[in-house]
């Protein structure tokens, strides 16, 4: 049966909260785009195809590759190797700043936990550069054909050393993965070697299958060869039916036999619901309870299989479902750091990390992905093949995210957007968000009251106390009479330019918004 869908009010705080869990935002033109197409086509908006954005380039000359020319496809320069995935970092926060309205990049980065690749073990950015266009372009497709394509991914056979899995030495590691991490899962450990869904002995098995394939560094691409390929019969155990894989000889052979392991592993049920679960938790709750299982994992497992594992249909179900919108739903997770992170500069569009200079693009890129690596999430470079903690360690999930370091990164960088200055990298200068903007957020700047009501409503998924509120309206009026904040706006709106007029409204503009979005109402999504 279909999960029941939502049929309660279409307003701005149900429309924010699609737009907060689907995008790193939400900007209130997205959530304006939301409310207008109304839930079913903001839905579809969102999971509507996008373009594909443009080959990485060169934010600064770099060996035989030109200033601001793709680098992609060049010969491979031990010397330039780090300054590329720089650039490669670079280009996906960019993408990610500059995002359309659609759930594409949120789910591009799913996949990238998923499929956790390293770049440091990989050690070549033009793999990882591939590698990521494959998961953003099937982003929304077939998970089976993704876990196929990741099967022969050249950046995915270096990481998990499936360029060293011959007949005469096994590697286990890809064969150990495909099952535990990016498809059925363990389960739990019920005798020595058997983890419910699959055992040891069908981690050796599939290792054979999988013999005989590594990475091309000409053309970045797999190849076979096929005196490292175990033509030998495969037989899995009883979690799988005690399911015989033929051996095979030649290319054509080995694919064949890679297609019936994926079959084989996709045709149990436990994997649509393993994977539906971490789509759960990526998009609306870490929390999985029996009735959530029961009621909408089982559910839109069953949509998985039905539409051949297509991710599409089953987000459509899931982003129009009653369960999603449901009070306990919302503000019930703690945004990660590239919510934070990209979503705030998107909000403000912060002048100086748009500028219309490469170079001073890339320095403040650079800065934005160290402070996203300081709050644990580097990109390209997860902590380990099970991607980050936040979204397998039980029981804290997402509250990982979050400790006695990284709450003060996290409240240093707003702060630093909002009062003290960003630093951005080796341009040298700090960066100041564009706090007048809020003018074209809010109902009327010349009523503090409502000013802030309207920037609580925008910046925060869930409701403050009385006193709270309170406490943000004397920032703005600071000890002075609400008349006085009328004053002070219409005198920098009728004199811009005034220096003095400016510099009253925008300290204490700056005050307020570095207190709100310290506060932990703004930590959560």
């Amino acid at each position: 049966m279909p999960i029941p869908v939502y049929n309660g009010p279409w307003d701005k705080s149900m429309a924010a909260h699609l737009v907060r869990r689907t995008m790193f935002g939400p900007t209130p033109a997205d959530i304006q785009n939301a409310l207008g197409k109304g839930l079913t086509g903001a839905v579809d908006a969102l999971l509507a195809t996008v373009a594909t954005p443009a080959e990485p380039i060169a934010y600064l000359k770099t060996g035989a590759v030109a200033e601001g020319q793709p680098w992609a496809e060049s010969t491979y320069e031990a010397g330039a190797e780090n300054v590329r995935l720089t650039f490669l970092q670079s280009w996906w926060i960019d993408i990610m700043l500059k995002q359309t309205f659609s759930v594409n990049e949120k789910m591009t980065l799913f996949w990238a936990n998923h499929f956790s690749t390293g770049s440091q073990q990989v050690k070549d950015s033009r793999y990882m550069y591939r590698q990521n266009a494959v998961l953003r372009e099937q982003a929304l497709g077939s998970v089976k054909d993704l876990v196929r394509e990741i099967t022969f991914d050249p950046a995915m056979l270096r990481y998990l050393s499936g360029s060293t899995n011959t007949k005469q030495s096994p590697n286990e590691n890809f064969g150990r993965e495909v099952q535990e991490l990016f498809s059925i899962g363990k389960g739990p450990e019920v005798a020595p070697g058997d983890y419910t869904n699959y055992t040891e002995a069908d981690v050796k098995a599939a290792a054979r299958v999988l013999t005989g394939w590594s990475d091309v560094t000409s053309g970045i691409s797999a190849k076979f060869t096929a005196s490292n390929h175990d033509t030998g019969s495969k037989t899995f155990s009883a979690r799988y039916g005690g399911r015989v894989i033929t051996g095979r000889t030649g290319e054509i052979g080995a694919r064949q036999e890679i297609d019936e392991l994926i079959t084989m592993i996709f045709d149990q049920a436990e994997t649509a619901r393993a994977i539906v679960r971490k789509l759960y938790r990526w998009f609306v709750d870490y929390v999985i309870t029996t009735d959530t299982e029961r009621d909408i994992i089982e559910p839109l497992a069953a949509s998985l299989r039905t539409n051949n594992f297509e991710i599409k249909p089953v987000l459509r179900e899931l982003f129009l479902s009653a369960h999603f919108y449901d009070n306990e739903r919302i503000g019930c997770t703690i945004k990660t750091p590239v919510d934070l992170v990209i979503g705030t500069v998107r909000l403000f569009h912060v002048p100086d990390i748009f500028p219309d200079d490469l170079k001073k693009s890339h320095w403040a890129y650079r800065a934005m992905r160290k402070t996203l690596a300081t709050m644990q999430i580097d990109l390209f470079s997860p902590p380990n093949v099970a991607g980050w903690p936040a979204y397998y360690q039980a029981p804290a999930f997402h509250e990982l995210w979050i400790n006695a370091d990284t709450l003060q990164k996290r409240v240093r960088f707003t702060n630093e957007l909002m009062k003290d200055g960003y630093q951005l990298d080796e341009a040298y200068e700090k960066s100041f968000a564009d706090v007048f903007v809020i003018k074209d957020w809010v109902r009327d700047p010349h009523d503090a009251a409502k000013l802030v009501d309207d920037l609580v409503e925008l910046f925060f998924p869930v409701a403050i106390l009385p006193e709270q509120r309170q406490a943000l309206i004397d920032i703005i009026l600071e000890g002075q009479p609400a008349s006085a904040w009328v004053v002070a706006w219409s005198a920098w709106e009728g004199s811009p330019d005034d220096a003095v007029a400016k510099a009253v409204v925008e300290t204490r503009l700056r005050n307020l918004l570095k207190f709100m979005l310290a506060m932990a109402e703004y930590q959560v999504c």
